[in-house]
């Protein structure tokens, strides 16, 4: 009921849902980054920079869809589910698992609109060639209008209610 009444708009709400998320989820990747660097001798030959404006990208597009997820659920059950549904073959399509290279043709077109496809990236030819903005660009931006699309579509539809 105290969501109801307050006067701030959707959007405002939504951000303050998600910041505490962000903040996780950037320091979770500087200590993935810190266990690889330190225990597995992993090199860190990029920017940091460009890891931390990458990763912030990605968590933008991952929470979206959380949001999305949560606005046209009816429940909690629901909403997991849709989750599980997004996160399994997220993971399958990114290159992580298996090569984009050896995918079907067809699955190939599929894997432009994974967010996780570009995030992967980004964090390889960072993190092992020293990439940079200069040519993490075209990953930066598709990850940037994911990441708007989907916080747009979650905004539009977030509406306060009980329960």
């Amino acid at each position: 009921e105290q969501v109801m009444v307050t006067p701030i708009p959707p959007w405002v709400l939504l951000v303050g849902k998600i910041v505490p998320y962000v903040v996780v989820g950037l320091l979770d990747v500087s200590l993935a980054l810190a266990v690889g660097a330190w225990l597995f001798e992993m090199p860190l030959r990029g920017g940091v920079l460009v890891l931390v404006v990458g990763t912030f990208l990605y968590l933008l597009s991952t929470l979206g869809v959380g949001l999305f997820l949560s606005t046209v659920s009816q429940s909690q059950q629901q909403a997991f589910m849709g989750g599980f549904l997004f996160l399994m073959p997220t993971v399958l399509l990114s290159g992580n698992l298996t090569p984009i290279a050896a995918m079907p043709d067809w699955l190939r077109w599929v894997t432009y609109f994974n967010p996780l496809r570009y995030f992967l990236e980004i964090l390889r030819a960072n993190l092992l060639k020293g990439a940079g903005f200069a040519e993490l660009w075209p990953q930066m931006i598709a990850l940037a209008t994911f990441g708007v699309l989907i916080m747009t579509l979650s905004v539009r539809r977030f509406r306060k209610r009980l329960g």
